[in-house]
């Protein structure tokens, strides 16, 4: 015995079946201009340990505070901070990244009785090469550029000290673990090089150049 289907299941079939035909003419759409140059793109979050090296110059000769002549060391804090990046990937051999560091430490001289603590924030622009060939699944990032460091001391720690920015030159070496083609696992080591902060103060100005390196572990997220 045949039994007669009912006309609204056969519609409810074809809607179904004209759905997935759909669905399936998008999948296999070609992307967009836009979003090839979206896929370029990522974003990467990363905790960076910051050990800032120790400075001795002489106090500036041709500047008029009280102790021109004498030497002073400044011994700033380690501490951690946050890394942000974005990463604009055109080529292997050619990509640019947009970078925002900001920590928390302290700025010991040893002319001064005091310790100023600031929050010290970066803002670089840098090249950046992506090899294609991987190390043990790891895919090498490579990076340089420059930009500026603001040290802004703090409310309560930084004895009333004004802003200062210095240029910063930063080169950074790392690796990438690709969990799955929008998320993946980064660490790196970065050195950053700038001159000693001064805050301003002539008998704080040494002018010696001095650097922070910067071991760094996060994840990054690929649109």
């Amino acid at each position: 015995m045949i039994r007669k289907v009912p006309l609204a299941s056969l519609f409810l079939v074809a809607n179904l079946l004209a759905t997935f035909g759909s669905a399936r003419a998008q999948q296999i759409q070609p992307e967009t201009k836009f979003q090839k140059q979206l896929d370029r793109v990522d974003l990467g979050v990363s905790a960076a340990g910051l050990f800032n090296s120790t400075v001795t110059g002489i106090v500036d000769p041709k500047g008029t505070a009280a102790n021109i002549g004498t030497s002073v060391t400044d011994v700033p804090s380690n501490t951690v901070g946050e890394l942000v990046t974005i990463r604009y990937i055109a080529r292997p051999k050619f990509g640019l990244e947009l970078n925002f560091l900001n920590a928390r430490y302290t700025e010991n001289f040893s002319y001064a009785p005091y310790g100023v603590q600031t929050g010290a924030r970066e803002f670089t622009l840098g090249y950046v090469v992506t090899p294609k060939q991987t190390i043990l699944g790891l895919h090498p990032l490579l990076s340089a550029g420059f930009g500026a460091t603001e040290f802004k001391p703090t409310a309560h720690g930084g004895e009333g000290l004004p802003v200062q920015a210095r240029a910063t030159y930063y080169y950074s070496l790392g690796v990438q673990y690709d969990v799955s083609p929008h998320f993946g696992l980064r660490a790196g080591f970065r050195q950053a090089f700038y001159l000693a902060p001064d805050f301003g103060q002539n008998y704080l100005t040494i002018l010696q150049h001095t650097t922070s390196y910067e071991p760094t572990a996060g994840f990054s997220l690929r649109f």
